[in-house]
C-alpha cells in the first residue's frame, strides 16, 4: 500500500512516511498513551486546513501530549514473577494483573493467563490509559494533584456519570415483586452493530419490518464485506465527509438499542476507554427536555448537573473539549429546523431547548463543541441531514450477538442453547431477533414456556406466531398479579386506547396529561409491567413499540364497538409510511379462537363478534384487489394478515377463486416467501405463480421449494439465481409431475451444479413441456 502511495503521489507519500516516524517516535517515547492523542489532534486540525502538510510536527500539541506526559521509568517497576508491583503510594496492586497488558501491548489478549485489569486502579483499562495515575505523575508548570479545581469538578463529574451508567437496566419481569433487574453494563452489554447510511427518504413501509429485510441482505455478506463503526470511531475521520466530524446522528429503529449504545459511549468515557479528548461529556434525553421551559444553556446543563454551578462558565470557554449527547430527538416535541437562520449564541441567553440544540449544532453556540444525537429514522426522514459530517445505522445483532444475548439471559447453558434453536427454526420469529428488546420478550416468553408443570406439561403454550408470542408475554404478565380479572381488563382496555392513539399519531412518549384523557390509573401496579416511567417522573413510553402495537390490536377485543373497529381498520390500511401495519397483523392474529382464548376472561363477551369483523374485513380486502389492485404488495400484505390467522378454513375460502398469483417486481424477502410457501401449501387450487424480477435469492427459493408441489407454471426469471440453485430447481421438478411450464430466463444457472438441472429435465418424472 505504501509503494503504491509513494508511486502514485511522491510528495503525499514522503509527508506521510514522516508523520508515521514521528508518531512512532511518540510511541517511544510515552508507551501506547500519547501518541493516539496527537494523532486525534492533528488529524482535527489538518481537517480544518488543507494547506498543513503531514510531514509538520504541531509543535505545542507535541509539547503538551507527548514531552509533558512522559512517564517516569519506575512507573512499571517488576517483581520476579513478572507481575507489576505497587504502583504509588497508597495504590494497592491488583493481584494477578498482566504487565505486558498495562503497558498496552499484550499479544494473548483473552487468552493470556493473567488478569487484564489496572494495576494502579483495578479497572478494565490498561494502566497507561489511567485517569486516575495520570493525576498522579507529575506535569512540568502544571499545579499539584488535586489543587487543579477542574480536576476535582471532572472526577465528581465522572463520578456522577458512572452511578447512572455502571448498571444495565432491562425492563421488569412479569412478575408480581415488581423487582428492576439491573446487572453490571460490562457484563451484560452485547455489542451492536453500528453501519454508515445517509438514506432517510420518506418509507413507504413499516420501520421496523423494512430494518429487518435489511437485516437479511446484512446477514449474506462476510464480516470483511460489513462496514462496521465501532464507538470508538464515531469522531475520526470521515473520508464521506473528508474531515473530522463534530456532529454525529446515530440512527435506528425503536427498540434497537439506541439509548444503551449512548450509555455505553458515556460509561467507556468515564472509564477511560474512549474519547479522552474530551473533558467533559453531557447527557440528554429530549423526552426529559421536553419538560423544560425557555432557558438558556447554562440552566439547562446545570438542571441535569447542579454540582458544576461554580465551574460552568469557566468550563464553557473551552468548548473544543465538550461532548453534548441527545438522545431521542423523534421524541423531542419540538419542530426543530437545523436550516433555521433564527440561532443564539450567548450560553446565557433563553431559548426553548430545541433552539439551544440546533444552535450548537450550527456552531453558533460553542463553536469547536461535539454534538451526538440519536433518532428513528420516520424523523430524519423530515429534517435536513446535510448538518449532520457523519450518520450511521444501529442494526442491532447480528447471529452471534443474538446468541450472546440468549445466553445472557439465561443462566442454564442447554436451555439458552434450546432457546435459541427453538426460535431461529422459526422464521418468523427470528426475523425481529435483530432487536435487543424484542429478544427481551422472546426470551422472557420462553423461560416460561420451557419450564414444566408437575405433570410434565410445559408451563405454557410455545408461540408459533409473533400475535401469539404477545399474547402469551401479555398472558405471564396477568397471571403473576393478584388483580381481579375486572380490574385488570381496565387497565388493559385504558392502556390500549392509548397506545391506539400513540400509534395512530406516531406517539411514543406520553405524559400525565395522556394518562387522565384515557383514564389511566397510574397507581396500579400492573401498569408497571407495560409502561416504563422516565428519570424526569411523569413522563411514560411503552416497553418497546411492538408492545404498544399489539395492544392497540388488543383493545378492540376488549371493549370492542363496530364503528371504531371499522375506523381502525381504515385508517391504519392507509398509512403511506406503514405505521399501522404491524397494528393489522396483530388484529388479523387475534382473530383466531385458539390464539385469542389463552387470554380467556379479560377480553369482551364481544370478542368473537370483533374476530368475524375482522375476518370479514380481510375477505372484502382480497375481493377488492382481485377485482383490479395493480398493486402487488398489497396482495403480499393481505397474505401476511392470512398467516398470522392461522386459520386454513379462512385461507382456503378467501383465496378459492384464486388461480394464478403475480407477485412480478415485488422485492421478496425470505420471510415473505415463508409466508408465500404457508398459502401455497394451504391453497392447492393456486396453479401459476409469477415470481420473475422479485431479487428472489437463493435462502428465498429453499424456503418456498418445499411447497411448489402443486403448480402447474412457474416463473422465476431475472432473479439472478446463481448455480447454488440448481439443486432445489431440480428437487421442484422431481416432486412436482403437474408442472409444465418454467421459466428461469436471465437467471446465472451455469456452474459445477448446472449438470443437476439437466439430469432433472432429462428424469422420466418431468413433464416440463415449456422452458425457458
Amino acid at each position: 500500500m505504501a509503494h503504491v502511495i509513494c508511486q502514485r503521489h511522491p510528495q503525499k507519500g514522503l509527508e506521510l512516511l514522516v508523520y508515521i516516524n514521528t508518531i512512532h517516535s511518540a510511541y517511544k517515547l510515552h508507551g501506547s498513551s500519547a501518541w493516539w492523542r496527537y494523532d486525534e489532534d492533528f488529524r482535527r486540525r489538518i481537517s480544518g486546513v488543507k494547506t498543513v502538510s503531514w510531514a509538520t510536527k504541531a509543535t505545542d500539541s507535541w509539547i503538551q501530549l507527548i514531552l509533558a506526559q512522559k512517564p517516569p521509568k519506575t512507573l512499571f517497576p517488576v517483581n520476579n514473577t513478572g507481575i507489576t508491583a505497587q504502583q504509588a503510594p497508597g495504590a494497592q496492586k491488583p493481584s494477578g494483573s498482566c504487565r505486558a497488558f498495562n503497558e498496552g501491548h499484550c499479544r494473548f489478549l483473552a487468552a493470556c493467563k493473567f488478569r487484564h485489569e489496572c494495576s494502579f486502579c483495578g479497572g478494565t483499562h490498561a494502566a497507561v490509559r489511567c485517569f486516575r495515575r495520570q493525576r498522579t505523575v507529575a506535569v512540568p508548570g502544571a499545579p499539584a494533584a488535586g489543587n487543579n479545581p477542574s480536576e476535582h469538578i471532572q472526577d465528581r463529574h465522572k463520578k456522577h456519570l458512572n452511578e447512572k451508567t455502571e448498571k444495565l437496566l432491562e425492563n421488569i419481569p412479569p412478575r408480581c415483586d415488581q423487582q428492576e433487574e439491573r446487572f453490571p453494563f460490562c457484563t451484560r452489554y452485547v455489542n451492536l452493530i453500528v453501519v454508515p447510511t445517509d438514506h432517510f427518504r420518506e418509507r413507504s413501509e413499516n420501520e421496523l419490518i423494512v430494518t429487518g429485510v435489511k437485516h437479511e441482505e446484512y446477514l449474506k455478506k462476510t464480516q470483511n464485506e460489513l462496514q462496521h463503526i465501532s464507538p470508538n470511531k464515531m469522531f475520526h475521520w470521515s473520508h464521506k465527509s473528508r474531515l473530522v466530524p463534530h456532529v454525529v446522528m446515530v440512527s435506528g429503529v425503536p427498540g434497537v438499542g439506541k439509548t444503551t449504545l449512548m450509555q455505553k459511549f458515556v460509561y467507556d468515557w468515564v472509564k477511560v476507554d474512549l474519547y479522552q479528548r474530551f473533558s467533559f461529556v453531557f447527557f440528554f434525553k429530549f423526552r426529559e427536555l421536553n419538560r423544560l421551559p425557555e432557558v438558556c444553556l447554562e440552566t439547562m446543563i446545570l438542571h441535569q448537573y447542579p454540582y458544576l454551578r461554580e465551574q460552568l462558565g469557566k468550563l464553557l470557554q473551552d468548548p473544543e473539549k465538550l461532548l453534548f449527547i441527545f438522545d431521542g430527538l423523534d421524541e423531542s416535541n419540538r419542530n426543530m429546523d437545523f436550516t433555521s437562520s433564527h440561532l443564539c449564541s450567548n450560553p446565557k441567553q433563553p431559548e426553548h431547548c430545541g433552539q439551544i440544540v440546533v444552535s450548537l449544532v450550527r456552531k453558533s453556540l460553542l463553536n469547536g463543541c461535539s454534538v451526538l444525537m440519536t433518532s428513528r429514522p420516520t424523523r430524519l426522514a423530515s429534517i435536513d441531514c446535510d448538518i449532520f459530517q457523519r450518520i450511521v445505522e444501529i442494526i442491532g445483532f447480528l447471529p452471534e450477538e443474538r446468541k450472546t444475548y440468549f445466553k445472557n439471559f439465561f443462566s442454564d447453558p442447554e436451555l439458552a442453547e434450546k432457546a435459541f434453536n427453538y426460535v431461529k427454526e422459526n422464521d418468523t420469529l427470528y426475523t425481529f431477533c435483530y432487536l435487543p428488546s424484542y429478544c427481551w420478550i422472546i426470551c422472557t416468553v420462553l423461560s416460561k414456556s420451557f419450564q414444566t408443570t408437575s405433570s410434565g406439561q410445559p408451563a405454557s403454550l410455545l408461540p408459533k406466531t409473533v400475535t401469539q408470542l404477545f399474547v402469551i408475554f401479555v398472558a405471564n404478565i396477568l397471571s403473576n398479579h393478584s388483580l381481579h380479572k375486572s380490574d385488570a381488563k381496565k387497565i388493559l382496555r385504558s392502556i390500549g386506547w392509548m397506545a391506539e392513539h400513540g400509534v395512530m399519531n406516531h406517539r411514543v412518549v406520553f405524559d400525565e396529561g395522556d394518562l387522565d384523557c384515557f383514564h389511566v390509573d397510574n397507581q396500579s401496579k400492573l401498569l408497571s409491567s407495560f409502561l416504563m416511567e422516565s428519570e424526569e417522573p411523569g413522563t411514560y413510553s411503552f416497553l418497546h413499540l411492538t408492545v404498544q402495537e399489539f395492544l392497540s390490536a388488543l383493545v378492540h377485543y376488549i371493549d370492542y364497538s363496530p364503528e371504531m373497529l371499522q375506523n381502525s381498520l381504515e385508517e391504519a390500511k392507509y398509512y403511506p409510511d406503514g405505521r399501522g401495519e404491524i397494528f393489522l397483523r396483530f388484529l388479523c392474529g387475534l382473530s383466531d379462537g385458539s390464539t385469542r382464548s389463552i387470554l380467556k376472561g379479560y377480553l369482551a363477551t364481544q370478542a368473537a363478534q370483533a374476530s368475524r369483523h375482522v375476518i370479514t374485513w380481510m375477505k372484502h380486502l382480497i375481493l377488492k384487489q382481485q377485482r383490479g389492485s395493480n398493486d402487488m404488495k398489497h396482495l403480499l400484505r393481505t397474505f401476511y394478515y392470512l398467516f398470522e390467522t392461522r386459520n386454513k378454513a379462512l385461507i382456503l375460502q378467501s383465496l378459492k377463486s384464486h388461480i394464478k398469483v403475480d407477485l412480478s417486481h415485488v422485492h421478496m424477502s425470505a420471510l415473505d416467501c415463508t409466508v408465500m410457501a404457508f398459502i401455497l401449501e394451504t391453497c392447492t387450487n393456486i396453479k401459476e405463480l409469477d415470481l420473475s424480477e422479485c431479487h428472489l435469492d437463493e435462502e428465498g427459493l429453499n424456503r418456498l421449494a418445499p411447497a411448489l408441489h402443486n403448480l402447474q407454471s412457474l416463473s422465476l426469471g431475472s432473479n439472478n439465481l446463481s448455480d447454488t440453485s440448481c439443486s432445489q430447481l431440480a428437487s421442484v421438478m422431481r416432486n412436482n409431475p403437474s408442472l409444465k411450464k418454467l421459466d428461469l430466463f436471465q437467471n446465472n444457472l451455469s456452474g459445477p451444479h448446472f449438470s443437476e438441472l439437466m439430469d432433472a429435465l432429462s428424469s422420466p418424472a418431468c413433464s416440463i413441456e415449456e422452458l425457458r
